[in-house]
């Protein structure tokens, strides 16, 4: 495992769309490893590759539970909503209120290459949502309540 540098806002990569994962294969096992090691040292809870350089669909978030990581993953339901404060490891120093689902399912597929759905609620629904935005070119600073 290795640490990576964490892209700041303001990189033109932050705002690209990232690519569908085509296959699972060593590389993006090395990266899930990186970005989960990457997200521990900077004591952040979520991690989309596109803030370690690398525009694929790749998320990996704890919120305290252990760790999730996410291929390909997409918001198949939600329900609710929640305002709440965010912060982001690619903007540090800002934080505002941001408003999302209370609730979530996201369906993905984990480093074995199988399709997982995850049902979440509060804290873990909004980390899905604020990294699976990023692999949008999204960051939550797009949606602070003004």
């Amino acid at each position: 495992m290795a640490l990576r540098e964490i892209v700041q806002i303001g990189d033109p990569i932050l705002r690209k769309k990232a690519k569908k994962v085509e296959k699972i294969d060593d590389r993006l096992i090395q990266l899930l490893d990186d970005m989960a090691e990457t997200m521990y040292h900077a004591d952040g809870v979520g991690l989309a590759a596109p803030q370690v350089g690398v525009l694929k669909r790749v998320a990996v978030i704890d919120i305290g539970d252990g760790i999730i990581e996410l291929i390909n993953p997409e918001i198949i339901e939600t329900s609710g909503e929640q305002l709440g404060d965010e912060g982001c490891l690619s903007v540090i120093g800002e934080c505002g209120a941001v408003n999302r689902p209370y609730y979530v399912t996201v369906r993905a597929f984990n480093r074995q290459g199988q399709y997982v759905e995850i049902k979440a609620e509060e804290f873990l629904a909004r980390a899905f949502c604020h990294e699976i935005d990023h692999l949008d070119g999204v960051l939550f600073v797009d949606k602070v309540q003004k």
